[in-house]
C-alpha cells in the first residue's frame, strides 16, 4: 500500500470509559497507534477519549474520583468535536467487554450525527465476542477482533474505495455476514504485524488539546501510573512526576484460566527489540518531559535475551533519571533477571500472583514454573509463619527487595476449588510481604507506615469473562446458567442472547462482586457463599487480618 492510499479519509476512535472509582492513567495506547498507522497512509485521524474525564461537581460529594461523563455531555462532547474535525467516513469505537453499554450509547449518538459513516467496534469486545457484537450494537457495520494493526488498513481501504465508486467493496479478508436492518455487516480479522519494531508511536499529539481546550494528555502525564494515587490495586512507596505508557510485548506464552489476551495476540508471544523502546522513551522525554516510563505489558520478562541485553541498552535513560517499571511472574524475578532489570533502571514490578496455595494455582493453569521452577519434578514450598508458600514468589519478592524493585503484587479471591485455608494462605503471603517490607523499621515510623501502606491487600473477585478457560468450564458453567440463564453451545462457547447481554453489561467493574437478576452473589469457589461474603467484606474494608481468624 502506498503511503499516500488513504488520502482525503478521515478517521475518528472514540475510546470508552474505564472504571468510574479510578482516576484515568494510562491513555489509550491502541487507538494511539492506530491513529499514528493510518497516518502513515495519509488518512486524516482524530481521537476522543471519552475515558479521561472525571467530572467533580455536587453530585459526587465522598467520591474522590469524580464521575463519568453524563450521557447529554458526552453527546455534546462528541457533537463539537464532530464539528471541529470534519464528518468521518469511519467512527472506531474501542473498549473491553466491560465497556459494552457505553459503545451502545455511543454507537446509537453516533449514527444518528453521521449517519453515512462506517461503524466499527475493535479491541477487547469486539474480539471476546465477535459477530455476536451485532445483535447488541445493530448500528456497527464492521466488527474488527484481534490485533488491528494491519486489518484495518484493509479496512479503511475497502471504505475509501466504496466512497469513491459509490458502492460497498469489501476485500477477500473481510467476512461479509450479510444484511441485518438493511445494513450489510462484515467480520475482519486482525493478526501479528511481521516486524512490531516497525510500528509508529502512538500518536498522543492527538490528545494534547481537546475540542473544550482541556489538555488531556497532561491530565494523563501528571496521574502517576502505578502508586496509591492510581486507585487500580497498585501500591509503591515512591512517586513520579510525569508518567507515560507503552507496550513491549504482546501476547503470553501461558494460558491462565482467568485470562483473556485474544485482542493482544493471545498465546503468540512477540516483542520490541530493546533499542526500539530506548527510541521510544528517548522521545517521551524530549517531547513530553516524562520522568517515568511504563511497560504494562502482561508478561515483559519472558524472553531472559533481551532482558540481558537491557542494562546496557537503557544505560543512557538511567543516567539521565528515568526510571520505569512493568509486569511480569514471580519466577521469572526469582533468577537474573530481576538484577538486571534493576540495573537497567526498572523500579517497580507489577506481579500477578492471585493466589498463594499451590492448589489454587494449579486450577487456575498458573502452576508450571511458579510451583516447579526449571529442573524441578514437584511443586517446591517454603513453610513460612506456618503457610506454606511457592518458593518461586518467596524469591522473587526477596530478590527484587534486595535489588531495589519494589514488587507489587495483585490477589483473586473466590476462584473456583478455592477454600477458606487457600485463601488464608494468600492473606498470610500479603502479611509475610508486610514483614519483609518494614524488618529493620521502627514500628509506627513514617518510614514504617509508608513501607507497610506500599504493599497491596486489595483482593479481586474471580470473575467469569467470556472466551477464557474458566468461563467455558464445566461448574463455572452451571454456575452461570442458574445465576443468569446463560446457555452454551456444543463447543462450549456462549449463545450471544439476551442472558449473556445481560451479563456483559454487569462486567463493568472487576473489583466488584457480581450479582444475578435475582440478588443471588455470583460466586464460584468452595466456601459457603456467607463466609465468602463476610472474607470479601474484610477485604473491602482492609482488615484481611480478620480472614485468619475465620
Amino acid at each position: 500500500m502506498r503511503f499516500t492510499a488513504l488520502k482525503r479519509l478521515r478517521v475518528l476512535f472514540i475510546n470508552m470509559p474505564l472504571r468510574e472509582s479510578a482516576t484515568p492513567n494510562t491513555p489509550p495506547q491502541g487507538p494511539g497507534i492506530l491513529a499514528a498507522r493510518l497516518r502513515q497512509y495519509g488518512a486524516e485521524v482524530s481521537l476522543l477519549d471519552l475515558n479521561a474525564y472525571r467530572i467533580r461537581d455536587e453530585t459526587t460529594a465522598g467520591r474522590s474520583h469524580g464521575r463519568w461523563l453524563s450521557n447529554s455531555e458526552a453527546t455534546g462532547l462528541i457533537d463539537r468535536h464532530l464539528n471541529k474535525n470534519g464528518s468521518p467516513h469511519i467512527i472506531a469505537l474501542s473498549g473491553m467487554i466491560t465497556t459494552l453499554r457505553w459503545q451502545q450509547f455511543v454507537a446509537t449518538t453516533a449514527r444518528r450525527l453521521v449517519p453515512g459513516t462506517f461503524l466499527i467496534s475493535g479491541g477487547g469486545l469486539a474480539t471476546e465476542t465477535k459477530e455476536g457484537l451485532f445483535s447488541w450494537i445493530p448500528e456497527l457495520d464492521a466488527v474488527v477482533h484481534s490485533e488491528g494493526d494491519d486489518i484495518l488498513l484493509v479496512l479503511a481501504a475497502d471504505v475509501l474505495r466504496s466512497k469513491t465508486s459509490g458502492r460497498r467493496h469489501s476485500s477477500d479478508l473481510a467476512k461479509n455476514l450479510g444484511e441485518l436492518d438493511g445494513r450489510t455487516r462484515f467480520l475482519y480479522g486482525g493478526d501479528r504485524p511481521k516486524d512490531l519494531d516497525a510500528l509508529p508511536f502512538a500518536a498522543w499529539d492527538l490528545l494534547e488539546e481537546d475540542v473544550d481546550g482541556n489538555p488531556v494528555l497532561e491530565w494523563y502525564i501528571g496521574m502517576p501510573v502505578w502508586g496509591m494515587a492510581a486507585n487500580n490495586s497498585s501500591a509503591a512507596p515512591f512517586t513520579m512526576s510525569r508518567s507515560l505508557t507503552a507496550v513491549s510485548s504482546r501476547g503470553c506464552p501461558y494460558a491462565c484460566g482467568f485470562c483473556y489476551r485474544g485482542a493482544q495476540g493471545e498465546r503468540n508471544y512477540g516483542m520490541r527489540s530493546e533499542a526500539d523502546l530506548v527510541a521510544e522513551a528517548e522521545w517521551l522525554m524530549g517531547t513530553y518531559g516524562i520522568d517515568f516510563f511504563g511497560f504494562n505489558d502482561d508478561n515483559f520478562a519472558v524472553d531472559p535475551r533481551r532482558i540481558g541485553r537491557l542494562p546496557e541498552a537503557f544505560r543512557s535513560l538511567r543516567e539521565r533519571g528515568l526510571r520505569w517499571g512493568t509486569h511480569t511472574r514471580l519466577d521469572e524475578a526469582a533468577d537474573q533477571r530481576a538484577e538486571q532489570m534493576a540495573e537497567a533502571g526498572c523500579v517497580y514490578i507489577g506481579f500477578g500472583a492471585e493466589s498463594a496455595s499451590a492448589g489454587v494455582l494449579e486450577r487456575m493453569k498458573k502452576g508450571g514454573f511458579i510451583l516447579r521452577p526449571r529442573g524441578a519434578e514437584s511443586n517446591q514450598l517454603v513453610r513460612i509463619n506456618g503457610f506454606d508458600f511457592p518458593t518461586t514468589m518467596v524469591e522473587g519478592i526477596r530478590r527484587c527487595r534486595a535489588v531495589g524493585i519494589h514488587a507489587n503484587c495483585t490477589w483473586i479471591m473466590g476462584y473456583p476449588g478455592e477454600s477458606l485455608a487457600d485463601l488464608q494462605t494468600s492473606v498470610a503471603f500479603i502479611l509475610w510481604q508486610e514483614e519483609l517490607a518494614t524488618t529493620g523499621l521502627i514500628a509506627g515510623s513514617p518510614e514504617h507506615d509508608l513501607a507497610k501502606s506500599a504493599v497491596n491487600r486489595r483482593m479481586f473477585t474471580a470473575t467469569a469473562y467470556p472466551g477464557t478457560s474458566m468461563f467455558k468450564d464445566p461448574a463455572c458453567r452451571q454456575i452461570l446458567a442458574d445465576n443468569f440463564g446463560i446457555s452454551f453451545r456444543h463447543d462450549g462457547e456462549p449463545v450471544a442472547d439476551e442472558a449473556l447481554y445481560r451479563y456483559v453489561l454487569e462486567l463493568d467493574d472487576a473489583t466488584k462482586l457480581m450479582h444475578g437478576p435475582d440478588g443471588r452473589p455470583l460466586y464460584f469457589g468452595e466456601m459457603p457463599t456467607d463466609q465468602f461474603l463476610e472474607a470479601r467484606q474484610h477485604a473491602d474494608n482492609g482488615n484481611i487480618e480478620e480472614i485468619l481468624d475465620m
